[in-house]
């Protein structure tokens, strides 16, 4: 049995080695005779039939090299450009569905003034301390009332209210909003029956968008979310990437078209209908050419014709080597470089043909509808997001765990909006929140989370099903927690041309280093100052993070240049004026807790809380706005948002803007193409233009 076995396989080898020799002999008798055969009554020679980089006999051995599906992909791309095809200014309200071409900087602040959240009484939080429903408390009620698009043209004293409706403009003074059902007015005096906090019922100015604030990146995909946020800010006009050409060909004489009567052996065309709108979904301009029938000459003629109006040609059927298999004949005349595949392991869509010629692709698809729609998403889906400036195709994710204790009002169910964060645990979900009335939370979140009516506190850790907003979000190559600064915005811009996808949450310096040392972010940026050693940043690090220095910044106190108390005084004068209780008149806008600004803010003050101490936004450019718009006279942010802004400066400190990377995620592809962006020389020269210190690691 041992030796029947043996000679078994002996002879299986051998007939194997002598049909593969048949069919080699056959091949080349075949490739010989196509030399010679008349095409379409015509002798194929040299003029007909331009030349490819390889003679003949190597193109048509390329026809018979079917290869695995990573190859195709790799010899059709690296025949491309894949670069979007070039801008075009439209406006705005074309905008659904397009991919920005440039970055978008806010003109404006979002929300434009103090606007009150709520229908009651302008009030100073301090006049509210003590209140409650047996004891209130009473101030004097101004006469005026402010309406929603009534300027606050006075001043709010201390003991004194005033009237103000739901998106009033808050008057200068004024540190919160007292609810009306929490108040009782008898004639000219107001009663309040329950403390407040300052800042409360306020969307303080420029808290939502700043002005200079880059509200939409270049490669952001344009839906009513983002568009919402067009209009917020003013904008009417703007940047977008040109649509794809794509031309569709359908090829057969067994194929009609949908409406006419069926007829025995016809097939209806369904392929230019789906390829049509899977073009559409991506963003391309589809344009279907038509039917043609097995004829060589009309094939040929309508390619050239196709090619000349379109930046993608796609031909359904005639891929195969059959006898009216005529796509892949025509497509074979191409040149620069012509045919780059034919032929792919795939099941379905083996016959794929791949062609480029004056970097322009051309791909003939299987004529059965189910390889052409799973080879075209393979292969040629890719190429029209590149070509249209689009990211890559994304994945949804519809379970997490939560990132942070989150706290819930009993009795209403709430939609928490997250940004999704990949962990080493799985998906992170951090809740997004600026308030109910912005505009740029439900853009940047890529779901939210739904918490029941009875539920008062969704604890950190525990696991929470997330829907995701629209089809086809992603989550971001590079999540950035920490401090804002308009030096990251540039590296992340950078990024997101490279088809680099960010997501940056403005949390403030301490917040970003904790989440670095959790592991819950690619990168934080922060600028700490260690009051002992006079340090930045290295003396918070702990085992599980890297510091990647990043720039120094110079801090400053910022105010308008006619003001005569800051124009010309030195650091020591400025504090005396605005630490002196004479000039209670002259407010500040102070920074967000946790943040590296407000230790420097603390630090300077010394304990004292001058007016307007309370009123804390989020980055410097909301920190501008206030200054520039007379709703505060002082505050300390970065020299390049003063510039920016029109504002004096005094210099403070210089300090360092560094970036906090966990040592588990610094082999990662988008950390390593960021830590590569920073270092590079023209990335540092950029940052100097931007008014940043830039020296060598």
């Amino acid at each position: 049995m041992k030796a029947i076995a043996v000679s078994s396989c002996v002879f299986l080898v051998a007939e194997v080695v002598r049909l593969r020799a048949n069919t080699l002999k056959r091949l080349n008798s075949h490739a010989s005779r196509y030399k010679k055969q008349e095409f379409n009554g015509q002798q194929t020679s040299s003029t007909t039939r331009s030349p490819h980089p390889a003679n003949s006999m190597s193109q048509q051995e390329q026809f018979l090299d079917v290869i695995d599906r990573d190859e195709a992909e790799k010899r059709f791309r690296a025949a491309l450009s894949l670069v979007p095809l070039g801008e075009k200014e439209i406006p705005t309200t074309e905008g659904l569905g397009r991919v920005l071409a440039r970055d978008v900087l806010a003109h404006v602040d979002v929300p434009s003034f103090d606007r009150a959240n709520y229908d009651g009484f302008a009030v100073r939080a301090h006049d509210t301390f003590g209140a409650s429903e047996m004891s209130p408390r009473t101030v004097r009620l101004q006469a005026e009332f402010l309406d929603a698009g009534t300027p606050a043209t006075g001043f709010l004293a201390a003991g004194e209210a005033i009237t103000i409706a739901t998106g009033g403009m808050v008057p200068r003074g004024a540190d919160a909003i007292l609810m009306i059902e929490h108040s009782e007015v008898k004639q000219n005096e107001l009663f309040i029956r329950r403390s407040v906090t300052p800042g409360f019922g306020i969307a303080f100015a420029g808290t939502d968008i700043a002005r200079g604030e880059t509200v939409l990146r270049a490669g952001a995909v344009l839906t009513s979310r983002e568009t919402g946020v067009l209009a917020a800010i003013g904008e009417h006009r703007i940047f977008v990437w040109r649509r794809p050409r794509v031309a569709i060909i359908s090829t057969g004489n067994e194929i009609i078209s949908p409406g006419e009567p069926m007829r025995p052996a016809g097939v209806y065309d369904s392929n230019s209908q789906v390829l049509a709108d899977a073009v559409r979904e991506l963003g391309g301009a589809p344009r279907c050419w038509g039917i043609v029938r097995d004829e060589v000459t009309v094939l040929r003629s309508m390619l050239q014709a196709a090619l000349a109006e379109s930046d993608l040609v796609l031909l359904s059927g005639g891929t195969s080597k059959g006898k009216g298999d005529l796509c892949y004949r025509v497509v074979d005349e191409l040149t620069d470089p012509g045919i780059v595949v034919h032929g792919v392991a795939l099941k379905p869509g083996k016959p794929l043909c791949l062609a480029v010629t004056g970097g322009k692709p051309v791909a003939i698809l299987p004529g059965f509808p189910t390889s052409a729609i799973f080879t075209f998403h393979e292969f040629v889906a890719p190429v029209i997001r590149l070509f249209g400036g689009r990211p890559a195709a994304s994945q949804e994710t519809i379970s997490a765990t939560m990132a942070m204790k989150t706290n819930s009002e009993i009795g209403r169910t709430e939609y928490l909006l997250v940004g999704l964060v990949k962990t080493e645990r799985g998906l992170s979900a951090f809740p997004m929140g600026k308030g109910s009335g912005s505009v740029t939370t439900f853009s940047r979140a890529d779901g939210f989370v739904t918490i029941p009516r009875h539920t008062e506190i969704v604890e950190a850790g525990q696991e929470v099903r997330v829907r995701l907003i629209g089809q086809g979000l992603q989550i971001a190559d590079l999540i950035v927690i920490g401090s804002h600064c308009v030096g990251l915005d540039f590296l992340l811009s950078q990024l997101q041309r490279r088809q680099i996808t960010s997501k940056l949450l403005t949390v403030g310096s301490s917040a970003g280093l904790l989440a670095a040392k959790r592991g819950e972010c690619d990168i934080a940026g922060i600028h700490l100052l260690d009051p002992e050693s006079g340090t930045y940043n290295s003396p918070f690090l702990s085992d599980a993070v890297d510091l990647v220095k990043g720039y120094g910044r110079l801090q400053g106190i910022l105010f308008r240049r006619d003001d005569a108390r800051f124009e010309g005084k030195s650091l020591v004068e400025i504090l005396q004026l605005v630490t002196d209780p004479e000039h209670a008149n002259c407010v500040m806008v102070n920074r967000n807790q946790g943040s590296g600004t407000r230790i420097l803010i603390d630090r300077l003050l010394a304990g004292k809380k001058p007016n307007g101490y309370a009123v804390q936004p989020s980055n410097h450019n909301a920190v501008a706005a206030a200054i520039a718009q007379g709703r505060a006279d002082w505050g300390l942010a970065i020299e390049s948002v003063a510039k920016a802004n029109g504002l004096g400066f005094l210099p403070y400190q210089e300090e360092c803007y560094d970036f906090v990377i966990p040592k588990s995620r610094r082999d990662r592809p988008a950390v390593r193409a960021f830590l590569e962006l920073l270092g590079h020389e023209t990335t540092q020269r950029k940052l100097a233009e931007l008014g940043f210190r830039v020296t060598p690691e």
